[in-house]
């Protein structure tokens, strides 16, 4: 049987820890900035029975820990406070048509803003009387319709949150879009003194529709990786149901049934091969390229592919208990991670709304004071109300995280924990385990004696399943030698193995059983000196060249290790590593990782044994193995799926640059309210360069973050 499914392994231990365990999903289809995140979690945060609420504003989705509560009630508790919500189920049934419908009425705007234009050349160029109001009142009948559609998100959602008794950041900009719509009509009735702004209206809903739409397409392009994941998911499965195929839904299937795989067929859900046997690509789980054998018995996880032969497996779990929704929902909560930084941008976003609404009506009263201009005050206020958007502080911190974790999973690194990116940037040692860790546990003969020196230890070792004796094996078949023929073996637990070769005895073990001298294994024969046999452990792939690069980037490195010394001094000095410590106990490891940490610096621990867990546990960050134990993975902050710890330095400099891509967007968003803002509250900014401004500032925050880190 082959080793259990690192996917599978690296989803038992994704479990997020339960203060993030979640209960429900509910899609939320309206939501597109920060003060929806804050208005989301503050509602759900209200209702009874919810223990914590974690919105992802790529995904559109609210992660809710609600024991004993059912979907609809959470549904009913958003409903209530203006927020449109679905179960993540019923929301899969159906793609997403936000993007085409804002194209829509993209064209709807965009088409009569031009059919405006054109007609305002007349009353531009000098059109008086009632030939100004015919050419007023068909821009009227052109621009009203047109604005009544192309703006129903702005307006749909403002009257949602009015309804709510709350204000989000569609209540001003519908608001402004009402206002020049209503002022213009006056004037096309002669109730008003201005000339109309329907093209104004028009162009003003335009630009929005286009901001809204580029945020939308941006926060898509950011490619979540949950999203990828997602994709993983199959439809349809075939089920035997006494000998017959039947295609049912995959979300029919239970534990317990039989389903079949044909060559191409990815697996609907997690089981074990009944029979066949076949080449399983994992790659889009693990990122391990080469395709892994499987056959009776072995496990498999939903999302891998068979590539050859057919299989009949029987289900273990399906749905939303599978390898692959549990691991997408890890994904999706550390996506929508809160940082300090998010929390600087979540508050700003929360007082937005009432400070934007000060704002306007205080500047449209200043103006009205100073001018005696009830309809320039009112232009003012306008682009004061479109002008001061937060979308781009809100778009801030949660387009990094998404950039950053997808590329991380494809990186075959799970991050787990929602604030593992902020404390992983601020690392500056890393401390690894050795067995298992930076290298596979399975020994290998370092030295090579001479070949019947080799092919006696061989006759001896191939009677015993110590993981030496197996080395010693594998070394003499790779050099082509036969095994001696020994007799009469026997083997002495806890000191070697004894038997008889041409009339002499042979032992092979330690050093004081087989006549050797210091640690290690040695090869003992009648009437010869003894052969020392040096071991050696087999390295993880990239674990060498991660300690090297990490040292060049000027992080320090640790060896912390509870076998022997010579052992540990070897490792050391072949990966590089600047501080061995060996023959630790669990307790000398945490003890260790306190230390470094009061004088004030920051561990990463990666550890993969029970004995890690605790230094997991109290350093600032931690990273497993996919193959690591359980409870290693449930304290770890990361995993890396493939097993190898190569990408440790690809994580750090990750992290590294999300936080600081995250410090530069809000740096960004704070910076365009600090110019546009004065500039609309003193009269130069239109509407209409309002409209751009706050589109452009969104779209420059979301393409910042898609820069590769």
């Amino acid at each position: 049987m082959t080793a259990a499914c690192p996917a599978c392994a690296g989803v038992e231990m994704a479990r997020p820890a339960p203060a993030l365990e979640t209960t429900h999903l509910l899609h939320l289809p309206d939501i597109h900035c920060g003060a929806c995140i804050a208005g989301v979690e503050r509602a759900l945060g209200a209702a009874p029975g919810v223990r914590a609420a974690r919105v992802n504003l790529t995904r559109k989705r609210v992660a809710i820990t609600a024991p004993g509560l059912d979907a609809a009630t959470l549904v009913a508790a958003l409903a209530e406070a203006g927020y449109r919500a679905q179960p993540m189920d019923a929301a899969r049934t159906g793609a997403d048509r936000t993007p085409r419908d804002l194209l829509t009425r993209i064209g709807v705007a965009g088409f009569a803003m031009m059919n405006v234009m054109l007609l305002s050349v007349a009353v531009w160029s000098g059109a008086t009387g009632a030939t100004a109001q015919v050419f007023h009142l068909v821009s009227a009948a052109i621009a009203i319709p047109a604005v009544a559609y192309a703006a129903q998100p702005f307006f749909g959602s403002a009257l949602q949150a009015l309804r709510a008794r709350r204000l989000n950041m569609d209540v001003p900009i519908a608001l402004a879009i009402l206002l020049a719509s209503l002022a213009s009509l006056a004037a096309a009735f002669d109730l008003a003194p201005n000339d109309g702004w329907f093209d104004a209206a028009l162009a003003l809903t335009f630009f929005l529709l286009i901001g809204r739409y580029l945020d939308t397409a941006g926060r898509a392009a950011a490619r979540s990786a949950a999203a990828d994941l997602a994709a993983l998911d199959v439809p349809q499965a075939i089920r035997l149901e006494d000998g017959r195929e039947r295609v049912v839904p995959a979300a029919d299937l239970a534990p317990g049934d039989l389903i079949l795989l044909r060559p191409g067929d990815r697996l609907p859900a997690d089981g074990e091969i009944v029979s066949g046997r076949c080449d399983l690509d994992r790659s889009a789980l693990t990122g391990e390229s080469q395709p892994a054998p499987a056959g009776p018995g072995d496990p498999v996880a939903a999302g891998e592919t068979c590539l050859t032969g057919a299989l009949t497996v029987r289900v273990l779990r399906a749905g939303r208990d599978t390898a692959l929704a549990r691991m997408a929902e890890t994904i999706a909560a550390a996506e929508g991670q809160r940082t300090r930084y998010a929390g600087l941008a979540d508050r700003a976003a929360r007082l937005y709304a009432p400070a934007v609404h000060l704002l306007g009506a205080g500047t449209f009263l200043g103006w009205l004071a100073a001018t005696g201009d009830g309809w320039r005050a009112l232009d003012v206020a306008i682009s004061v109300l479109v002008i001061t958007c937060p979308c781009a502080l809100g778009l801030a911190v949660p387009a990094v995280s998404t950039v950053a974790t997808g590329r991380l999973f494809r990186a075959g690194l799970l991050v787990k924990s929602p604030t593992a990116l902020e404390r992983l940037s601020e690392v500056d040692i890393v401390a690894f385990d050795k067995t298992g860790t930076l290298t596979t546990g399975t020994p290998r003969l370092a030295v090579r004696p001479d070949d019947a020196a080799l092919a006696a230890a061989a006759g001896l070792a191939r009677h015993s399943a110590h993981p030496m004796s197996r080395a010693i094996v594998a070394a003499a078949e790779a050099a082509g030698l036969a095994p001696a023929p020994v007799r009469d073996i026997a083997e002495h637990p806890g000191d070697g193995v004894e038997g008889w070769l041409d009339g002499r005895r042979l032992r092979l073990g330690r050093a004081a059983f087989a006549g050797g001298a210091g640690d290690g294994l040695w090869l003992g024969r009648d009437g010869t000196a003894p052969v020392a046999l040096p071991m050696a452990e087999t390295l993880r792939p990239g674990a060498a060249p991660a300690t090297a690069a990490l040292a060049a980037a000027g992080y320090g490195t640790a060896l912390l290790s509870g076998d022997a010394a010579g052992p540990v001094r070897r490792l050391a000095a072949e990966t590089g590593i600047a501080e061995a410590h060996a023959d630790l106990r669990p307790a000398d490891k945490t003890a260790w990782v306190e230390a470094r940490q009061d004088e004030g610096h920051r561990v990463l621990m990666v550890g993969d044994g029970l004995n890690d867990t605790g230094p997991l546990a109290v350093a600032h960050a931690g990273l497993s193995p996919g193959s690591a134990l359980d409870a290693a993975r449930s304290a770890s902050d990361v995993v890396a799926l493939s097993g190898d710890v190569g990408a440790v330095p690809l994580l750090l400099r990750t992290a590294r640059g999300a936080m600081a891509r995250m410090r530069q967007n809000i740096g960004l968003a704070l910076a365009y309210n600090a110019i546009s803002i004065p500039l609309a509250v003193t009269g130069h900014a239109s509407p209409l360069v309002a409209a751009l401004a706050m589109s452009a500032s969104s779209l420059t925050v979301t393409l910042n973050a898609m820069r590769r880190l």
